[in-house]
């Protein structure tokens, strides 16, 4: 017991270096000064340098080795700590403090990279800094210290950064059901393209002022019961969510006076993330292991706010008033269906976070096939921009007319790379529960009613309570009983779109 106390108080130590780091960085995407972020990046390497030292101290590793060998007679709560905290020092103890500040120091510049070459939409301007981050991230793979299951699992540098994010899913299980994936919503969309129907949408570009969309933003976590006596609403230029402590738990988005349905699900989207967070139980926070949970768990529930919610009849029937309220202008000749049916719009198009529910995995699956490449080294940094383009033009049919607009939208990889599949798995995860939630809840009866917190709490009993604790298969199959498949998904695209564009 005295170790365990020994790894409670080192870790919570980590945690504090951990939360500074959020801090400045949270500053420098929303309101730090151009020529202060430089001073900052500095600041966030040193830090989380010596997170890693304090997570390489020979007392901190003796007495997490020396709990792992009494694992089996521990609370639930005391193993999951202790599993956790094993499984990062696996991850971190071949790296050495002068290289992980090395990699820290290239990352901060290669956000900088990004911004400026987004900025002036050219990618060259990124392009030494991504070639860094990818070698980094071979690096990083090729030193992580795998045990016995993961030796037989994880068959290549790419997997072990899959794994990073979402702890057992390999190339081998993501190729078949994001094929499956690609070939039923292609079709899907060669259906939608041949319908009739047509979708009124000279509204969606109205001017909606800045000041107005703030409004919106409140009015939407006040319906989604946020609180925000824990949380805030800053803006940068991709929007993200980040949780400094317990009680501090931040969202961004980007207002665009032309798209204001844009900020409407950043909001949804990041709100999503936000509760996840906020919601769970406290004992994760004195055991450490908030960060248990995956990003394809964390990316289910953000999507499932954004998408599954808040673009559902009911949701938009709940929102519809509030929003005549606060744009008259924008919405007095528009119809609860116009605005229903403007906001399941599917079509191609080129920026994959204003994508609608059809296209959306498409742009996701074209990452995960450029990333895989760059990471095997079957694709180069000079060979992206292009390779981007005609995956666009070959699975969309549509072509980027500059990288902002193309590689450079995202800036997912001015750091790391198996990040961006976890975006369908969470579609995926999030149709499953949603199906499971319904043989419970009337959902749209309870969401028409703004009866939002009756889901909010089936969510916090059965998706965020044990999310720290399970493996991703544990997890979904403690919530629905069956493993991971993308078929929920795909079937209620099939149906929901269906009506919609009368196929």
């Amino acid at each position: 017991m005295k170790k365990l106390d020994v790894l409670k108080e080192s870790l919570k130590k980590a945690e504090n270096f951990r939360a500074a780091a959020s801090y400045i960085s949270f500053d420098m995407a929303t309101i730090s000064p151009e020529n202060a972020k430089p001073n900052e990046g500095e600041l966030i390497a040193f830090l989380e340098n010596e997170e890693l030292k304090m997570r390489k101290d020979p007392s901190y590793v003796s007495a997490l080795l020396s709990s792992l060998k009494a694992v089996d007679s521990m609370n639930e709560w005391e193993r999951a700590m202790v599993l956790l905290a094993y499984r990062a020092y696996r991850m971190e103890k071949n790296i050495p403090e002068e290289e992980a500040y090395s990699f820290s120091l290239q990352e901060q510049q290669a956000f900088i990279d990004w911004e400026k070459a987004k900025d002036s939409a050219d990618f060259s301007i990124f392009s030494d800094s991504l070639q860094k981050v990818i070698e980094n991230n071979k690096k990083k793979a090729a030193l992580r210290e795998l045990d016995e299951e993961e030796k037989v699992l994880l068959k290549s540098d790419y997997d072990r950064l899959l794994d990073k994010y979402e702890r057992g899913l390999t190339t081998e299980a993501i190729d078949p059901i994001f094929e499956e994936s690609k070939e039923r919503i292609v079709a899907l969309l060669e259906r939608i393209a041949k319908s009739k129907k047509k979708i009124r949408r000279d509204f969606l570009s109205r001017k909606v002022p800045i000041e107005k969309q703030r409004q919106i933003s409140k009015m939407l976590q006040e319906v989604l019961h946020v609180d925000t006596t824990r949380s805030l609403i800053g803006e940068s230029e991709h929007a993200f969510t980040d949780r400094m402590a317990g009680d501090d738990v931040r969202i961004t988005t980007h207002y665009y006076e032309d798209i204001f349905l844009s900020n409407i699900y950043s909001v949804m989207h990041e709100s999503g993330h936000l509760m996840f967070d906020m919601r769970q139980p406290k004992e994760n926070h004195e055991y450490f292991i908030t960060e248990g949970k995956t990003l394809g768990m964390h990316e289910s529930v953000s999507r499932f706010y954004e998408n599954r919610i808040g673009r559902s009849k009911s949701f938009i029937s709940l929102i519809y008033p509030r929003l005549k309220e606060i744009i008259p202008e924008t919405l007095s000749d528009v119809s609860e269906r116009e605005l229903y049916e403007a906001v399941n719009i599917a079509e191609p198009t080129l920026i994959r976070t204003e994508a609608d529910e059809v296209t959306y995995t498409l742009h996701v699956i074209i990452r995960y096939e450029l990333e895989k490449k760059l990471i095997g080294g079957e694709l180069s940094v000079k060979e992206l921009p292009k390779a981007w383009n005609e995956k666009y033009k070959d699975i969309l049919g549509i072509v980027p007319s500059n990288d902002a607009e193309g590689v450079l939208q995202d800036v997912h990889w001015a750091s790391d790379f198996g990040y961006f599949p976890t975006y369908a798995i969470g579609n995926f995860y999030n149709s499953m529960y949603y199906n499971e939630m319904a043989k419970e809840i009337d959902i749209d009866g309870a969401v028409r009613a703004g009866g939002i917190e009756r889901i909010n709490s089936w969510m916090e009993e059965k998706v965020y309570k044990k999310a720290d604790r399970l493996t991703p298969a544990e997890w979904i199959h403690d919530i629905t009983g069956r493993s991971l498949t993308p078929s929920d998904f795909l079937d209620y695209l099939d149906e929901k779109y269906k009506e919609i564009y009368e196929l």
